[in-house]
């Protein structure tokens, strides 16, 4: 069986499912923020952790040596900071249960 994509909206559907009292546009604004907060956390080298759903961080990369896929010529790819999720114990739980 093939899974699906929730989209932004999506989420903000079931949410709004979930929490008949709140309005479609409270939750946008509740989500939006939420991204927001998480982004400039995380881009200011924080950790942003949720406990029992995952952690989100920043980890620097390596500059390394690449390849052109195009010409086969050996190129270098610059060191640079990228966002990672670790997911946290309940979540892991969760999906394992879902096979």
């Amino acid at each position: 069986m093939a899974s699906k994509t929730l989209s932004k909206s999506d989420l903000i559907d079931e949410i709004a499912k979930a929490n008949g009292d709140l309005t479609k546009k409270a939750i946008t604004e509740i989500v939006n923020s939420a991204i927001n907060v998480i982004s400039t956390q995380v881009a200011k080298g924080n950790e942003v952790n949720v406990i029992g759903f995952g952690k989100f961080h920043r980890i620097k990369r390596k500059a390394r040596k690449g390849r052109n896929p195009a010409t086969g010529e050996e190129i270098k790819i610059a060191a640079t900071n990228a966002p990672k999720f670790t997911p946290g114990k309940a979540l892991k739980n969760a999906v394992s249960k879902k096979k």
